[in-house]
């Protein structure tokens, strides 16, 4: 066998590797970025924990048909990068977000969350879901809420007890 497929090979593997510790994989179809474009576009990717890569469509389509997953064929053509998520949304937050600032110069094409296929629409609602820290902080700002007025009521209740008394 050859160097070259040899390298191919490990290029594979190295890609079926960051999809299984990937939480989230979205696919990008770039085209007409200017340089600075191009660099901030890294540049935010890299600000929020996203790996973004070029890499080949045959490489990345040998990568999930070695994972018996055969849904990304049809998208894999063109132009295509690919952002790798540590959580299941910011990815698609970054690419949706960075859609919008270059004048649809990019576009999203699909994604792959949780073990499943997502198309661009479901990639674009996983952009508009806030991250988790902010999940969690309307949580507790919920559950203080449900406490603060709980403390109010037991309160009353105990101002009027004492009245009557």
């Amino acid at each position: 066998m050859s160097a070259n497929f040899e390298a191919k090979k490990q290029v594979v593997e190295d890609i079926k590797a960051r999809i299984q510790n990937a939480k989230s994989v979205v696919f990008v179809k770039f085209e007409g970025l200017t340089v600075a474009q191009d660099t901030e576009l890294r540049r935010e990717f890299r600000k929020n924990n996203v790996e973004y890569k070029v890499l080949k469509n045959t490489l990345i389509r040998r990568a999930f048909n070695d994972m018996g997953i055969t849904d990304f064929d049809e998208d894999l053509n063109g132009s295509t990068s690919v952002a790798f998520g540590v959580d299941e949304t910011q990815a698609a937050k970054v690419a949706c977000d960075m859609c919008k600032s270059t004048n649809d110069k990019i576009s999203v094409k699909s994604g792959y969350v949780d073990g499943a296929y997502v198309d661009a629409k479901g990639v674009k609602a996983l952009a508009s879901i806030p991250s988790r820290e902010v999940l969690y902080a309307k949580l507790a700002g919920a559950m203080n809420s449900i406490i603060g007025g709980l403390a109010i009521a037991l309160k009353a209740v105990a101002d009027k007890n004492e009245q009557n008394a």
